[in-house]
């Protein structure tokens, strides 16, 4: 384990005022010894530090954060009855998760569906606190039918998804417990010939939702040939089939030991191993966890005998972490997609686009413009429609202004008509009335 203490401080680079840094690589000319990253863009420089700093001691910092905050890891062991899967996890932790079971009684009712048990448990080893959650899935393969009997188990993954995904959704974030399945070791049965369909289904269904890890169980039921020849088939039926097994990362700058190890648990795939709890006698009188047959010893932690060692080494020891960071930024977030777009959540993808600030400067400018032009064109438009009903309106005024003065008009000659022929009746002496006839009626008789 590294120390948390500060690192020893380095000695200064020299100055170089030619351009060129201490290992003859020229810099960039300014003094400075800047030189371009290869392969990144020409604006990204990497400056050669004059003195100790400090954060080269980040590691250590994320190492103690890590400690005290602990880890959580679930699994979850799924395969037909009688495998070892119990026996299998209680040997990869070295610790009792499973109690024995009991087989049943012919009379007692057995299950028609396939359950989902979780066990969970607070494990510590040298400082490190881990919490471990084992998902088992009993009744899985042991039906007549076994049509949709990973039907539960998806539901269940699916689940755990939703709860992490409403947990990110919440105002207050501080206290997010992950429960999602970080690895599914897969129990084959060691039949020695391939894949049975029941296998290749359920695989098909999980490989998008789950790291999985095939194994092939109590692999000493049958002989090293067979395994070999059986693995072969295996990652054949596999390989038709499109299915996207867990395959352990490769990073950079990586030592040789480290390649060959990876090729090595690669080469294992799928695992085949024994599971035990109990230490047994060797003939040379060694105590190894193992299983006693007539014939001899198998020993589990025997990297000649199985695949166990390798099975923990990637699991446990070397890429627990690689599989939470899958799990969560490649498994997780394809289904939050999915989840979201269902719902109707779109995502505006130009906002993750690298562009060129000039190039967005102007394409601001020509939707600035765009919207400019609308507005003039919406203006113009109003324009118009307001002169139209102003025209319209005065229009209307005028035509009530000529009616107008047409009536007044034709007063005006229907009064000059009459002055004219008042004139010419005083002229001629006649009356400027005339006069009325009498109406009265003369009586029968004179009085």
């Amino acid at each position: 384990m590294s120390s948390a203490g500060p690192s020893p401080t380095p000695s200064p680079a020299p100055y170089s005022p030619n351009g060129y840094t201490p290992n003859g690589n020229q810099g960039n000319g300014n003094g400075n010894g800047a030189t371009p990253i290869g392969g990144a863009s020409p604006h990204v420089v990497r400056k050669k530090l004059m003195g100790y700093v400090g954060f080269a001691n980040l590691p250590n910092q994320v190492h103690r954060k890590s400690v005290r905050k602990g880890f959580q890891f679930t699994v979850m062991v799924v395969g037909e009855g009688g495998l070892g899967k119990s026996t299998l996890i209680n040997t990869l932790f070295n610790t009792t998760l499973y109690p024995g079971k009991q087989p049943l009684e012919p009379s007692v009712e057995r299950p028609s569906t396939v359950a989902i048990e979780s066990i969970s448990a607070d494990i510590e080893e040298s400082g490190v606190r881990l919490r471990l959650t084992v998902v088992d899935t009993p009744g899985f393969g042991d039906f007549v039918n076994n049509d949709e009997s990973w039907k539960p188990i998806t539901e269940n993954i699916e689940a755990r998804f939703d709860a992490y995904l409403e947990q990110e959704n919440r105002v207050n974030r501080q206290k997010m417990v992950d429960n999602r399945v970080h690895a599914c070791l897969y129990f084959i049965q060691p039949t020695g010939h391939s894949l049975k369909q029941i296998d290749v289904e359920f695989m098909r269904r999980l490989h998008t939702k789950v790291n999985l890890i095939p194994i092939i169980a109590k692999a000493d039921t049958i002989t090293d040939d067979e395994v070999s020849n059986f693995k072969t088939r295996v990652l054949a039926d596999i390989e038709h089939h499109n299915i996207r097994i867990f395959q352990a990362p490769v990073y950079e700058n990586e030592d040789e030991e480290t390649l060959a190890e990876h090729e090595e648990i690669i080469s294992k795939v799928p695992f085949a191993v024994v599971g035990s709890n109990r230490e047994v006698m060797t003939a040379d009188g060694r105590k190894v966890r193992g299983r006693a047959y007539p014939w001899g010893v198998v020993e589990v932690d025997n990297e000649q005998h199985c695949d166990f060692v390798k099975l923990r080494q990637m699991l446990i020891r070397t890429h627990m972490e690689e599989l939470r960071e899958h799990t969560n930024n490649e498994l997780y977030e394809n289904y939050r997609s999915e989840k979201l777009l269902g719902m109707g959540v779109t995502q505006d993808h130009s906002v993750f686009k690298e562009v060129n600030p000039a190039a967005k400067t102007a394409e601001e400018r020509g939707l600035h413009e765009a919207k400019l032009a609308k507005m003039e064109t919406e203006m113009k438009m109003v324009f118009q429609q307001k002169v139209q009903e102003k025209e319209a309106k005065l229009k209307q005024s005028e035509e009530e202004l000529y009616a107008r003065h047409r009536e007044m008009r034709d007063a005006l000659e229907k009064q000059r008509l009459e002055l004219e022929d008042k004139k010419r009746r005083i002229e001629t002496g006649r009356p400027l009335t005339p006069e009325k006839p009498n109406t009265k009626k003369k009586g029968f008789l004179r009085t």
